[in-house]
């Protein structure tokens, strides 16, 4: 059956609109302000033109059917966290519901607009390497009023390229993962309407310290990793049936996987008795790596005794240089150098403890294994909570000193076995390998109790929605 409805006449674009709600009523001095009324809308994405039919009709067909719904995830590579997040949440939907949904992970920011929105991510990079420009560009932004006014003349800006970048997958639902992904697509959802047809939720990808981009009243939900984070929504003015604690989203293969250490080492070619330490230098290669892999290395030997207490596998990344730089080393303990690696769960699961930065990702794996975790660096900002977060729940502790990290860690597998013991006990009660799964049900629950009007082919909403108002 099809009906026929009027096409949505021409409004302002939406260009006009956001710099109308930025700057005030600029055009009300030539008698055009009338048309910035906030229930005027439009359905188009590319031009106000595009759906006009030749007898000024647009054609309805089975309206409400079921069908598959569109899921888009923002992300932008600002970290290895994001897209880590971003594809675990694909994966777990793929996992739940099959070809239910259609899942769509995009950088929308790089794709659709420029500077300084598209120059993100090595702008992020560049920051991170000079760590004082990222704390003060971390600690400048977080007051509301400075990040609002720069969020929004960016929005004025590139309003018309998000919403195109957006509109092409014409979602049912959005996930953000990334804090500068809430406000712009929010505003877009309002201007076009659509908040009552798209599911919006933000997934925090920070353990506990968190910029304030994160938290955006507009939301459906916002799933928060700890109690931390729900705590600072909260005070940002989130209302608690808004939040949700579940943990951070890993991965299906590396939270769910059934390990068994014996097998692994065995297939990994690792020494079958020797206690096992993980050093990671992240996807980079980075950090201090070199100087604790030799520190280790003399840790773990036993002068006295003449032999090793202990193992060590180096996980480098990409960073080839520092990967062939160590294996020309001479080692008095059994030692593995490895690249960029895929299967971190099998490595993590062969393993006894692990030294790392503060990144949250790497966190909560260590936690999914019950690895004790020596912190040996963070990035200020987002990642500084990350410390007391592992620290205060007995999970861990944090040292910057190599000489420090391969002293623990050789009394860790020694005299101190107890306390390794302990701390990975505390690492597994601290760890929440279903997180990804209860955010996937849950934004599910949010899509089965929308109600006829998330139905409606995107091309209908402004008319259809003008009809009923």
């Amino acid at each position: 059956m099809a009906m026929k409805l009027a096409s949505p006449k021409k409004v302002a674009s939406i260009t006009e609109k956001v710099w109308q709600r930025v700057y005030g009523n600029y055009g009300s001095s030539s008698g055009s302000s009338g048309q910035y009324h906030h229930h005027q809308r439009r359905c188009s994405y590319e031009s106000e033109d595009e759906y006009e039919e030749d007898d000024g009709t647009i054609q309805l067909m089975q309206m409400g059917a079921e069908r598959t719904k569109n899921v888009l995830i923002l992300m932008s590579d600002t970290g290895g966290g994001h897209r880590a997040s971003a594809e675990a949440i694909r994966d777990a939907f793929r996992i739940e519901f099959g070809d239910e949904y259609r899942i769509i992970v995009k950088d929308v920011w790089k794709e659709y607009t420029g500077w300084p929105l598209s120059n993100m991510e090595k702008s992020y990079k560049f920051m991170v390497k000079h760590v004082q420009l990222w704390k003060v560009a971390f600690h400048s932004t977080s007051p509301r009023w400075i990040h609002s006014c720069y969020l929004a003349a960016i929005a004025a800006y590139y309003a018309k390229e998000v919403e195109a970048g957006l509109m092409e997958y014409k979602p049912d639902i959005i996930i953000s993962v990334h804090p500068l992904m809430q406000h712009i697509p929010l505003w877009v959802l309002k201007w076009q309407g659509l908040q009552k047809k798209v599911i919006f939720v933000t997934v925090i990808t920070d353990l506990n310290t968190c910029h304030p981009t994160w938290f955006h009243p507009g939301v459906n939900r916002c799933y928060c990793p700890s109690k931390e984070v729900a705590k600072r929504a909260l005070d940002d003015g989130l209302e608690e049936s808004q939040i949700k604690v579940f943990g951070l989203p890993i991965r299906p293969s590396f939270a769910r996987a059934v390990l068994c250490k014996d097998d692994l080492r065995k297939e990994l070619e690792m020494d079958p008795d020797l206690p096992a330490v993980l050093l990671m230098g992240g996807g980079e290669g980075m950090g201090p790596v070199k100087k604790t892999a030799k520190a280790l290395g003399e840790s773990l030997y036993d002068k006295d005794q003449e032999k090793p207490i202990g193992q060590l596998i180096i996980i480098c990344g990409r960073n080839k240089s520092l990967a062939s730089t160590l294996e020309s080393e001479e080692w008095k303990v059994p030692v593995k150098v490895r690249g960029f690696e895929t299967q971190m769960e099998k490595w993590m699961g062969a393993c006894d403890c692990i030294i790392t930065k503060a990144g949250p990702g790497t966190i909560a794996e260590a936690l999914i294994r019950g690895l004790p975790i020596v912190l040996n660096d963070y990035i200020p900002g987002q990642e500084k909570g990350n410390v007391p977060y592992v620290v205060d729940n007995g999970a861990g502790v944090f040292t910057r000193s190599p000489k420090e990290t391969a002293r623990i860690v050789a009394e860790w597998f020694s005299t101190k076995a107890d306390e390794l013991k302990r701390m990975s006990e505390n690492a597994l009660k601290l760890a929440q390998p279903e997180a990804v799964f209860d955010i996937v049900k849950d934004i599910h629950e949010l899509a089965c109790q929308r109600g006829p009007l998330a139905n409606i082919p995107y091309v209908l909403t402004s008319s259809f929605t003008s009809l009923i108002e």
